[in-house]
């Protein structure tokens, strides 16, 4: 049974549940420039990311997650090279840069597709005072860059827990 509150009011429709609001408001500044500035600027597709919409800049996706011990960050960097990634460390901001290439030749029985995209990146990441600069390693395999950032000893000390009284 449909209530009320579900269904489409005239001239709008109903808001999805999820949405993904960076998405959303990436879409929403492309439409304003392209309806400001007339839609005439040369863009590229995103070469990170879904490829769904258009980018102008290079963001490489990245997730961080956090043990006990150490912080573990990897960025997708599809068809990136090592030689073309840096990864640099100063004053407690990690950031990754580079270059990144991608040529698509497609040739089939009646034509010939071919696409070339460049670009540069970078991506900087605060770090916590709690991870170790010393010890920080970082290693790239089939696309996929993972930074291994372990805490210091002081920071993995052993846990109390603390009783709490009523009054």
């Amino acid at each position: 049974m449909i209530k009320e509150r579900d269904k489409p009011v005239r001239g709008k429709e109903v808001a999805p549940r999820y949405s993904e609001p960076f998405g959303i408001l990436r879409s929403e500044m492309d439409r304003l420039f392209d309806t400001f500035l007339g839609g005439g600027l040369a863009t590229f597709p995103s070469l990170f990311g879904s490829g769904i919409g258009r980018s102008s800049m290079l963001v490489p996706r990245i997730d961080v997650k956090e043990t006990d011990k150490e912080i573990l960050i990897e960025a997708e960097l599809p068809g990136a090279e090592e030689k073309d990634i840096s990864l640099t460390l100063q004053n407690g901001i990690l950031t990754l840069q580079g270059e990144k290439k991608i040529e698509h030749d497609e040739e089939k029985e009646n034509y010939r597709m071919m696409e070339r995209s460049y670009g540069s990146f970078q991506r900087s990441l605060r770090l916590p005072d709690t991870v170790d600069e010393d010890k920080v390693e970082a290693r790239f395999e089939n696309g996929v860059l993972k930074v291994t950032l372990p805490k210091r000893a002081e920071a993995t000390g052993a846990h109390r827990k603390i009783a709490i009284k009523k009054g």
